[in-house]
């Protein structure tokens, strides 16, 4: 049994053609006659041939691939955002190596080391956080590093996302000005976003000079935290008016909890969830949330990388603005107020 794998000589070969149009026909098939590469197609399928890029990066120092890290495959907040980088990539035939780091900057640093060394033309980061060592690395590599989905200050290189903290205050102060006054906040995972939600609702509670309910715990997302937040929340806080919630999965969780103690949303307490995910609408009053632009701010640091590759430059850096989803788990007033407030942002 032959034991070694087929080579783009053996494909040549059995297609009746010569190595380079093989290649060709690998790297840009419209460079190559219709019925010759229907050929070379069907040779590969039938040999299960896998092309060989070592010599291709070699010789132009590109590998026609993006590193992407992402912290939870679980968490839906990413599935889009990952669908946006890979759609743009594919227009210009480029992939997309995706990688898991758990939330834990260490795996992090380690991930970001093992694409590095697959020499990726880019990196597209989607924490906030890293090590110093992450940086340095990032830095040393002479390539587009796009960090999405928060708020930089100081960026590694290029950046886009969103001013969690803004978009918090603006929108506790939107349920402020409708009339809440008994707002709590629920928080999972406690990372950089998280805080910075934190910190917006922290801002418009104490201008307003109202008391601040925050409870927390840092376990990942699940509905079952919600539900266990929102008792501890009726028992410690009984004229509780307003629930905002650091994502949907907790905001549904609190919602099943107050329809099973018997407790009118949005009548008696009102609930924003963050994210805007598909879940939302298929509960029972459907979900007020802060929808994020996850599939846009994917493609778009698909874009900046491999507009920076080609030509050197790309689009400035930007935030992107939030909008609120249909549902009914604000009044109809506190909807109006919180959308005229997050147009602020625009």
């Amino acid at each position: 049994m032959n034991k070694s794998r087929p080579t783009l000589q053996i494909v040549a070969e059995k297609a009746g053609v010569t190595k380079m149009t093989v290649s060709r026909y690998i790297n840009n098939p419209k460079t190559v006659a219709k019925a010759t590469g229907a050929r070379i197609q069907a040779v590969i399928e039938e040999l299960a041939f896998i092309p060989n890029r070592i010599p291709s990066m070699m010789a132009h120092s590109k590998s026609h691939a993006i590193g992407l890290l992402i912290p939870s495959f679980s968490n839906l907040v990413f599935s889009d955002f990952i669908k946006g980088v890979e759609d743009e990539a594919k227009k210009f035939n480029y992939n997309v190596l995706i990688v898991h780091t758990g939330y834990d900057i260490h795996e992090e640093e380690r991930q970001i080391s093992t694409l590095l060394s697959y020499q990726v033309d880019g990196i597209i980061l989607t924490e906030q956080e890293h090590t110093e060592l992450s940086i340095k690395r990032l830095k040393a590599a002479k390539i587009p590093v796009v960090e999405a989905m928060g708020k930089y200050d100081n960026p590694i290189n290029l950046c886009i996302g969103l001013d969690h903290e803004l978009i918090s205050y603006l929108a506790i102060k939107g349920l402020i000005e409708a009339g809440r006054k008994e707002i709590a906040y629920f928080a999972v995972r406690m990372n950089k976003r998280t805080n910075d939600r934190l910190r917006g609702y922290n801002r418009a509670i104490n201008e307003a000079n109202l008391p601040s309910h925050i409870y927390s715990m840092s376990e990942h997302s699940n509905f079952t935290l919600g539900s266990i937040l929102m008792r501890k929340a009726l028992k410690d806080v009984p004229n509780l008016d307003a629930l905002y919630c650091t994502n949907d999965d907790v905001a549904v969780g609190a919602m099943i909890e107050l329809v099973n103690c018997g407790i009118s949303v949005p009548n008696q307490i009102s609930i924003l969830g963050f994210n805007g995910l598909n879940i939302g609408q298929a509960t029972t009053p459907k979900l007020c949330s802060i929808k994020t632009p996850r599939y846009e701010m994917g493609m778009l640091s698909s874009k900046m990388i491999i507009d920076k590759i080609n030509s050197g430059v790309c689009m400035p850096t930007s935030n992107f603005g939030v909008e609120l989803t249909e549902g009914s788990s604000l009044k109809t007033n506190e909807i109006e107020i919180i959308k005229q407030r997050l147009l602020q942002m625009q």
